[in-house]
């Protein structure tokens, strides 16, 4: 599944969080401005994790753009990830 031998794997706290940041974007966003808008510190290679999880569940798209979020819920969804991510 994940292409890379991680020395620490993400928690759910952190999944989330990065999942309502892309949702919030309305264009592509480089990783620099990811970790950059991230409210907790998150090392480089959990974020590279994340967006490989978050790729191959079809919710991002990953280009020489940057990282945008494809993935589109129910709004009962959306409701309960912004206040998941709002309770970190």
């Amino acid at each position: 599944m994940f292409q890379q031998k991680a020395i620490h794997y993400p928690n759910l706290k952190t999944v989330l969080m990065i999942e309502a940041f892309l949702q919030e974007q309305r264009k592509p966003v480089s990783k620099n401005t990811i970790l950059d808008s991230l409210p907790k510190k998150t090392m480089r290679q959990t974020l590279n994790i994340v967006l490989e999880y978050l790729e191959l569940s079809n919710k991002v798209y990953i280009s020489d753009q940057g990282v945008e979020w494809v993935f589109d819920e129910g709004a009962k969804l959306k409701t309960l990830l912004k206040k998941a991510a709002s309770s970190i």
